[in-house]
């Protein structure tokens, strides 16, 4: 996501580095009268304008590490690699102009650091452990390593955007893949659902209607912040921490449910929307800012609560479903359409959509655990009991499933699996897309190697001639 434009200040001149990386990255010292060679964090690489320490790489290790990654793989080279196309990203996206999400990143920091006071206790020990002076210095450092993170993403995602691929693309691809070399797709399964969420009173929906007016009122009259009052009051778990930010494209359709676009993409820049509902509950949106067909946009999420009678006979109309389809008076599919609240599956007779992959295709050995817990006793076109389910809005509904189709494990067939492979070759496209950008910035930007890291055998040309 973006946000407004705010450029770090140059690190440090080429010049400097130059005679910086000449020198050894040892200092003579006086110790009980005798002088004694004392190492210090020497310069790995220079990549733009981006400097990469000695101690990157070692706390690039740490990180690795603490993340349960068998480290025993990588060498000093290789992780150096890795740094310098971070860098390489993250100097190209600066020159680009391309922004990154300060807001996002600075609760980010605070969520690293909550996470560090709960394994240490408190700040003192905090950076005791990682042998920092003070608070706001470390705060900075953590900023640092997000804001480079999140450039070199922003910088990998412009790159490939607007990567497409033909469906005669798809098929040079698969016929030059070696009989022999044909990837294998594990058991499959399509699973079908209905859902019956419970009623809400005109009355509780009254009640939210008037809090989100009183907000808007208060933002709009007494320029109240929006923001705060997103992070305050809004019940949507996602971006509350950012103030209710969220950035849309009119490119790209289907970001966010219809009615919520439909909203986002009416209003002015600074106007706050009146309450409007969709299937996560009612909303009020503020746009904070128009760039062409990039809109940032902020929103307060309230949802009414529902009664324990509301569920209840939320549950009675859930088991009449199934009992009509499973003494065959109406199919699945059928019910679906005619009963389902579920709008994303109820027209296409409740088929579940794969988000990974848009396929109705469930692949058994990545499918999630939740899922796999309802569906896994289930035979074919066996209908569940009904199952009372809480998405993570905290929202509560009950659903009855089924396994509609199943699919054994197999070689790729051109025709059956022409989704899948389609991925597998836009995924290809994207990446040699990448691979000829980095050969080409890799000539034109300024790249200098410590003499210790010559000897490395890097994937990518970073040893100039």
């Amino acid at each position: 996501m973006h946000l407004s434009k705010k450029h770090m200040r140059k690190l440090i001149k080429v010049s400097f580095l130059i005679f910086f990386l000449s020198f050894s990255s040892f200092i003579v010292s006086a110790q009980d009268n005798q002088f004694v060679r004392q190492k210090i964090d020497g310069v790995a690489a220079v990549v733009g304008d981006f400097i990469i320490l000695d101690s990157d790489i070692d706390k690039t290790l740490i990180d690795l590490q603490s993340q349960g990654v068998n480290v025993e793989q990588f060498d000093r080279c290789s992780l150096l690699g890795k740094l310098m196309e971070d860098k390489l990203y993250a100097h190209h996206a600066e020159q680009d102009s391309l922004d990154v999400d300060n807001e996002q990143i600075y609760s980010y920091v605070d969520q690293t650091i909550d996470y560090f006071l709960n394994q240490l206790g408190n700040m003192e020990k905090v950076l005791e452990f990682y042998k920092k002076k003070d608070e706001q210095s470390f705060r900075q450092e953590l900023f640092e390593i997000n804001r480079i993170n999140q450039l070199s993403e922003t910088m990998q995602t412009s790159i490939i955007d607007e990567i497409e691929i033909t469906p005669e693309e798809v098929r040079v691809f698969f016929e030059n893949i070696p009989r022999y070399d044909l990837p294998i797709f594990g058991a499959e399964l399509e699973i079908s659902q209905i859902v019956v969420k419970p009623e809400v009173s005109q009355e509780d929906k009254n009640k939210i209607i008037q809090r989100l007016e009183s907000i808007k009122n208060d933002v709009v009259v007494n320029g109240s912040s929006f923001a705060t009052k997103a992070i305050l009051y809004s019940q949507d778990p996602g971006s509350r921490s950012t103030g209710g930010k969220y950035t849309l494209n009119r490119s790209r359709k289907n970001q966010m449910v219809k009615e919520f676009e439909d909203v986002c993409y009416r209003l002015k820049e600074g106007e706050v929307s009146d309450p409007f509902e969709t299937d996560f509950g009612w909303h009020i949106v503020k746009v904070d800012k128009v760039r062409g067909q990039e809109i940032d946009v902020r929103h307060i999420l309230l949802k009414p609560e529902v009664s324990n009678s509301a569920l209840l006979e939320a549950k009675k109309k859930v088991d009449l479903i199934r009992k009509r389809i499973v003494d065959n008076e109406l199919s699945f599919e059928e019910a679906a359409k005619s009963f389902s609240d579920e709008k994303a599956t109820k027209n296409n007779g409740g088929v579940l959509i794969n988000p990974t992959t848009g396929d109705t295709r469930f692949e058994l050995t990545k499918i999630d655990p939740v899922l796999y817990t309802q569906i896994q006793r289930l035979k074919d076109n066996e209908v569940s009991a009904p199952l009372l389910e809480q998405d993570n809005a905290g929202s509560s509904s009950y659903k009855i499933i089924k396994v509609s189709n199943r699919f054994d494990e197999h070689v790729a067939d051109y025709s059956k699996d022409f989704i899948k492979i389609k991925e597998l070759a836009l995924k290809e496209k994207q990446l040699n897309t990448i691979q000829t950008w980095m050969s080409e910035k890799i000539v034109e930007t300024y790249i200098s190697v410590n003499q210790d890291s010559r000897e490395c055998n890097f994937a990518n040309k970073w040893l100039k001639k």
